[in-house]
């Protein structure tokens, strides 16, 4: 049965709403196709910008601009990335599947051109902001192509899945040599950016989806609202990327950015409200059930920066490079792997929540396990820890996801649009606020601790007068600022899990009250 001739689907078979594919039964070799390009397009999804931002310190360098400069680049990419549903889910509904993912996936590509002829900040920054759209648009069609591996009631095992293969970009690029990619001024990354919009864009040919139901969906305030809501994430992620680097209060511009996104959200948020047929269901958004899934949610996401920040931190700081830590990714890719099977072998409407609990307890012994690290850590004393992160990561971000979408479709498919905004901006804004979070901290406590260690650092120490006669005041500066970074970084270690520890807790709060409650109204 050819997926694009004539065929004529059965109820079952037929989409789940506009834009969404039809789900026919397929041979099996099929389903294994679609299975490997589930695969491929789930990690290409995020391998690019994961790419840039393991190597953002050196291709600030190569680019000439400072560090505070570059990390623009992943603030724009979190932008784009949480405020494109806001367009993907009605353009598929309207364009079709093919037409939206081919478009993002060819733009991708000329951008990644766009550094060979005009290379420089300007080219970078706008594949960022194309790679964070098309990212939005793979992470669906990674879904999209294992609706078509899992039959029937198995179907939700394609969103712990492919939600959780998403997952695995940042780690794998942590494998990808630094000279492969810092060929000839950094064509190398570009190259291979280049490479996965094209190795995408011939699987998704070579194998299509089945077809989808289209019927005309924006309507004219759709874009005014996008409108104002992409500059208010740009100058929110803005903030969040910037503000660790500059610091809070010194810059009086990330001020002036915030208030400049608060009456562009509020504009933005008074429209949705008054319209029949909003974009965003703003009245759902706020209602308690999904302030609790968003706030459960967003708490995980944050302690999840202890990998990408506060380990890889602690490890620069002890003077590792990228090359050094690929033996340590490359267990965390492992324990990723065994944490969506995890969850799909235990996946059920009850198990769900339990599910997230234990992701939660699984980061908390991680970052309670590293809280006692000294200067002398290398990976080998990491590898348990970064592996339970690993874990915990992708057995809480697919299920996180079906119990919020169950959420959804109890509202009905014009919710679509909401939940995946919410949960895009809980998920990427929340990580890039992670960051920031751990960041100051990391920061705030390092000065502290340089204090407190100064302070015992006194002439008439015999040890103290020693180590000045042998290598002299700036060696031991050095010595001091490096003892009070791994302080302050097993300071954040701890603040991630008690706040991993608190996120179980209120999981398991929230879930014991709504069973009491089902039990009273049965």
């Amino acid at each position: 049965m050819s997926v694009t001739g004539d065929y004529s689907f059965r109820p079952e078979e037929r989409p789940t709403f506009a834009g969404s594919p039809a789900a026919p039964a397929h041979p099996l070799g099929r389903r294994l196709g679609y299975a490997a390009v589930a695969v491929l397009v789930g990690v290409a999804s995020t391998l690019g910008n994961a790419l840039v931002n393991v190597n953002l310190a050196n291709l600030s360098g190569a680019l000439g601009i400072y560090i505070d400069q570059a990390s623009w680049l992943p603030a724009l990419y979190v932008a784009f990335n949480a405020s494109a549903n806001l367009t993907l889910v009605k353009a598929r509904a309207q364009f079709g599947i093919p037409a939206v993912t081919c478009t993002l996936l060819v733009a991708y590509a000329l951008a990644g051109l766009l550094q060979f002829i005009h290379p420089g900040f300007t080219a970078a920054v706008i594949i960022r902001a194309v790679s964070g759209m098309t990212a939005a648009g793979l992470t669906t069609m990674t879904v999209y192509n294992l609706l078509q591996v899992f039959p029937g009631r198995f179907r939700p095992l394609a969103l712990i899945t492919g939600i959780g293969l998403t997952q695995l970009g940042t780690p794998l690029a942590r494998l990808v040599p630094v000279e492969m990619l810092a060929l000839h001024q950094w064509q190398g990354l570009h190259l291979m950016e280049i490479g996965i919009a094209l190795a995408v864009l011939a699987a998704i040919t070579a194998l299509p989806l089945p077809p989808s139901e289209r019927a005309p969906a924006f309507q004219p305030l759709d874009f005014l609202v996008i409108g104002l809501m992409l500059p208010c994430l740009v100058m929110v992620c803005g903030v969040l990327g910037q503000g660790r680097l500059l610091w809070w209060v010194d810059t009086p511009w990330l001020g002036w950015a915030l208030a400049a996104a608060v009456p562009l959200f509020t504009l933005a948020w008074l429209i949705e409200r008054r319209r029949e047929r909003p974009l965003v269901q703003v009245r759902w958004l706020t209602s308690l059930d999904m302030a609790r899934f968003a706030a459960a949610a967003l708490l995980a996401r944050v302690s999840l920066a202890e990998q990408t920040y506060g380990a890889v931190g602690l490890l620069t700081a002890g003077g590792l490079i990228n090359d050094q830590l690929r033996p340590l990714f490359a267990l965390v890719v492992l324990s990723m792997v065994g944490g969506i099977a995890a969850a799909a072998l235990t996946a059920s409407e009850r198990r769900l929540p339990f599910q997230v609990i234990t992701a939660c307890l699984a980061i908390a012994a991680g970052a309670w396990l590293d809280s006692d690290a000294t200067n002398l850590v290398r990976p080998p004393q990491l590898y348990l820890s970064q592996m339970l992160l690993g874990f915990g990561t992708t057995l809480f971000i697919g299920p996180a996801l079906v119990l919020g979408l169950a959420r959804m479709l109890a509202k009905g498919p014009d919710h679509l649009v909401t939940f995946l905004v919410l949960f895009s901006i809980t998920q990427n804004v929340g990580g890039l606020a992670g960051s920031a979070l751990l960041g100051s901290l990391q920061v705030a406590s390092t000065h502290w601790h340089s204090q407190s260690l100064s302070e015992h650092l006194v002439a008439s120490d015999p040890q103290v007068v020693a180590r000045l006669a042998a290598s002299g005041g700036g060696a031991l500066g050095q010595a001091l600022g490096r003892e009070a970074a791994v302080l302050a970084f097993n300071d954040v270690f701890l603040f991630v899990a008690g706040l991993a520890l608190l996120n179980a807790l209120y999981v398991g709060y929230v879930t014991l009250f709504n069973t009491l409650r089902r039990r009273r109204g049965s």
